[in-house]
């Protein structure tokens, strides 16, 4: 996403100069939280290096809802757009180098440049479809199940994320996610 829009306006050098200044990149360390629930989504960050979840806190239970990559761009999307207190909190898993964008400027930006704001809404479709993949297989499939298609479908979970997370994120606990991975 951040390499589409960084080639889509480097052509124009008025913009590239507007876009340069507006963009924050910066290095955090692991745990970091970019987002707290009930803050208001005032950027929104594009993952460079490293991994990020979106999680939620139900009643001190720690739930986690999407991870996010190099390349994926990060927001508590209705809070972001809505300018309402965010349900969410959104913290880094491992050392991240991340881009950020004020909300002003990303509209900017989608304004003058259409595709831009045609590729975030491919990309929140597809976002929106996954957390009713999410939902449905919470709902039909067995913890087994949810588990043996995160492996298929999903191995760089597995491969870097730690596993209490990965628990959050099936909706078991660690304990019946180390049984399941035992059984296999």
């Amino acid at each position: 996403m951040l390499q589409l829009l960084l080639d889509i306006v480097r052509k124009n050098d008025e913009h590239w100069s507007r876009l340069q200044s507006s963009l924050i990149e910066r290095c955090i360390p692991a745990k970091t939280v970019l987002l707290h629930a009930g803050e208001i989504s005032r950027h929104l960050h594009i993952i460079r290096h490293g991994c990020l979840r979106m999680w939620y806190n139900a009643d001190g239970k720690d739930i986690t809802l999407q991870f996010f990559f190099e390349g994926q761009p990060v927001a508590s999307i209705d809070s972001f757009l809505g300018a309402e207190p965010s349900l969410f909190s959104i913290e880094s898993i491992e050392a991240s180098v991340i881009t950020s964008i004020t909300k002003e400027d990303f509209e900017w930006i989608q304004d003058v440049y259409p595709e831009v704001r045609k590729g975030m809404n491919e990309y929140l479709l597809r976002r929106f479809r996954n957390y009713a993949e999410l939902f449905l297989s919470r709902i039909k499939d067995s913890p087994r199940q949810r588990y043996d298609d995160l492996v298929k479908h999903h191995p760089e979970i597995i491969q870097r994320v730690p596993q209490h997370y990965i628990a959050t994120y099936l909706g078991i606990t660690p304990i019946s996610l180390s049984r399941i991975r035992n059984r296999r």
